[in-house]
């Protein structure tokens, strides 16, 4: 049989189901990722359960997200990481070495592996011929443990690239296009596969941009070849050695077919605030900006920062402008001050902080209130800039840095220059940075590591089995794509309390509802409540502090039209009952406040995929439905994975 790339990738690590999409997979785990927003749960989780020491080929817990020390919380929570990794034999990655997808890019990533991680970006590494994905933290857990990780086989959406990019036009206006042709939930169920003539042009970074921000279309991963630019990245990383090659056959072939003409794009922009409102930036130029902002994994390669350096070199940033310059990594940020890129960005009026994700997840860089920002970032959902009313853009390096110098959305081919061309830097040196990324201690060391909590971090309450029959309040009907920014908001008041949940909770859905957490934890005792959403709910990161915050709260189940994947799986995990409208016209039918009247729940979901439930003092009904497997079923009736995890271990299963 001919195989694409992903086919190869999934059949080469199947343990079990067969590779139909849309029937249940499990896939071996090479490799895990996981980052300080969620990697203190994760940790929290492999004590839960027991574990000793990580099973995977390669494990690896990034300091990149809480870095801003205003008091002792983020601190004591890398000292409990640092102690964590080593008591499980875990690469740790100290603050200020960068953002986890760039840096596991350069020195962990191979080609031929799966790659599963605590971040919805995990993707990204699908640039270097890897099947990588995100999911939610304790499925990552159960990965380090070496547990199999479960997905829906996706179908592989073949895209055909060809041509090349024309000058002033980047790998963020190919994603872009691709959202403007398929908004937020074109690839969910997918993966999306780019092959074609037009691959080779990308270098392995331009494919980290574009894999990226698959993410946002809702796709389970993205993959790319690792073929010549995937080996010359790997040559420069001193990591030659460790390349394989992998293509797809001749004459593969793709579930859903699609071409993009490199040639034929021009500058590319996503309007607030959503990363599919995407129109060409000439249709919004000269609309007036307050930031415009450089970085994060969606843009972390050297070019992209020294596109900018070279077009602002010389030059001044408008008055009243903030240009935010947030490196991706020391490795790039040593390679820009080097070659004087940096030195440019400052004489230009560019402010720099430290190398991590910062204000791509609201730790600092907000912008002021009522004004724009562009910004090079994968994310404008709303208050995710850590402004709760904020305006934020979506554009490439190009454009954002020639709005920097003009004060407004610009078009950056209006501009009275050349496009620079630029040189990348063709080695390494390792030893400036290589005490960054700690390696695992040995097992036996391992073992005699105690975990160094400080006194901001919780351990998880035990959660009680799915009850059979219950009636609960809604309190909260909403619309279409609510992303885990809203109902869990990031942010330098929040990321501190990642590993206090009961700290945490009280932020759940204020972006929504300031009323709901008091609302919420007034019937927490009391039987709990549940939530109506409409499509796509659950988009965006994949934060599992969205579904475990509101089961804290007392949530017992989500009613939607229907679930982004990964915050599908976190509802799954932590007991609480996913639901979806028969029919989308059932949505009507449950107004706000509305008490729900469920009953031989148990059963019902085990014996049939749709059943009725009631509408207390109205003679309603509603029709739902689920999409649970056996497994699913399980861990639901347990009460959540860690529940499960544990009768599998009483048992001796």
């Amino acid at each position: 049989m001919k195989m694409n790339v992903t086919q190869k990738l999934i059949s080469e690590h199947l343990v079990s189901g067969e590779m139909t999409p849309g029937e249940e997979i499990g896939l071996k785990i090479d490799q895990t990722l996981t980052q300080d927003a969620t990697g203190t749960m994760v940790m929290l989780e492999l004590e839960a359960m027991g574990i000793d020491q990580a099973k995977t080929e390669v494990s690896a817990q990034y300091v990149d997200h809480n870095l801003i020390q205003d008091d002792y919380r983020n601190p004591d929570d890398h000292m409990f990481l640092r102690s964590a990794a080593n008591r499980f034999g875990i690469y740790y990655s100290r603050p200020g070495n960068g953002v986890s997808h760039p840096v596991h890019m350069q020195k962990l990533a191979k080609p031929g592996k799966t790659l599963l991680g605590s971040d919805s970006h995990t993707c990204a590494n699908g640039s270097m011929g890897m099947l990588a994905m995100g999911a939610g933290g304790i499925d990552v857990a159960l990965a380090i443990a070496g547990e199999p990780y479960y997905i829906k086989m996706p179908e592989v959406w073949g895209i055909k690239l060809t041509g090349k990019l024309p000058d002033w036009v980047s790998a963020k206006d190919v994603i872009l296009e691709l959202l403007r042709r398929h908004d937020v939930k074109g690839g969910v169920g997918k993966v999306i596969e780019y092959y074609g003539p037009g691959v080779k042009e990308l270098s392995a970074m331009d494919r980290h941009v574009i894999a990226n921000m698959g993410a946002e279309l809702g796709a389970t991963g993205t993959v790319f070849p690792a073929d010549k630019e995937v080996k010359h990245f790997m040559k420069v990383q001193g990591r030659e050695d460790e390349f394989e090659e992998l293509t797809a056959d001749r004459g593969a072939k793709y579930d859903i077919d699609e071409e993009i003409d490199l040639s034929a794009l021009e500058p590319l922009i996503a309007k607030p605030s959503s990363p599919g409102k995407v129109v060409p930036v000439s249709e919004v130029a000269g609309e007036p900006i307050y930031q415009s902002y450089i970085g994060s994994s969606a843009n972390p390669g050297y070019r992209d920062f020294a596109i900018v350096a070279e077009i602002v070199k010389n030059k001044h940033i408008a008055q009243g402008l903030s240009l935010d310059i947030n490196p991706s990594s020391r490795q790039i940020l040593t390679q820009l001050v080097e070659d004087g890129h940096i030195a440019s960005l400052l004489q230009a009026g560019g402010r720099l902080h430290q190398a991590g994700c910062n204000g791509c997840i609201g730790m600092g860089q907000a912008p002021a209130s009522g004004r724009n920002s562009l910004r090079t970032t994968p994310r404008n959902f709303p208050g995710r800039s850590g402004t709760k009313e904020d305006s934020v853009f979506l554009c490439s390096p190009e454009t954002a840095a020639a709005s920097a110098l003009t004060g407004k959305i610009t078009d950056p081919r209006t501009l009275d220059m050349s496009y620079p061309k630029i040189k990348e830097p063709t080695k390494v040196d390792f030893q400036k940075e290589k005490h960054m990324l700690e390696e695992p201690s040995a097992p036996a060391e391992g073992l005699t590591v105690e975990l160094d909590k400080g006194p901001n971090i919780s351990s998880i309450p035990s959660m009680e089995p799915l009850q059979d029959n219950f009636e609960v309040p809604v309190l909260l009907k909403m619309g279409d794509n609510i992303s885990t920014d809203e109902i869990l908001a990031g942010g330098s008041r929040v990321l501190p309390y990642r590993s206090n949940l009961p700290k945490i909770s009280a932020f759940t859905f204020e972006i929504v509802d300031d009323e709901y957490y008091e609302r919420a934890m007034n019937l927490r005792n009391d039987g709990g409540h549940a939530v109506v959403g409409g499509y796509n709910y659950g988009q965006g990161s994949s934060r599992e502090h969205a579904a475990l915050a509101p089961r804290y709260l007392g949530m017992k189940a989500v009613i939607t039209k229907d679930f982004a994947r990964i915050h599908l799986q976190n509802l799954i995990n932590f007991g609480i009952l996913p639901l979806t409208f028969a029919d989308e016209s059932e949505y009507d039918k449950i107004e706000q406040d509305d008490v729900l009247e469920f009953s031989d729940v148990r059963q019902k979901i085990q014996e049939s995929y749709e059943f009725e439930v009631g509408i207390k003092g109205k003679d309603k009904k509603v029709r739902v439905k689920h999409s649970l497997t056996d497994r699913h079923l399980d861990i639901i009736l347990a009460g959540g994975i860690i529940n499960w995890v544990k009768n599998k271990q009483e048992s001796g299963v």
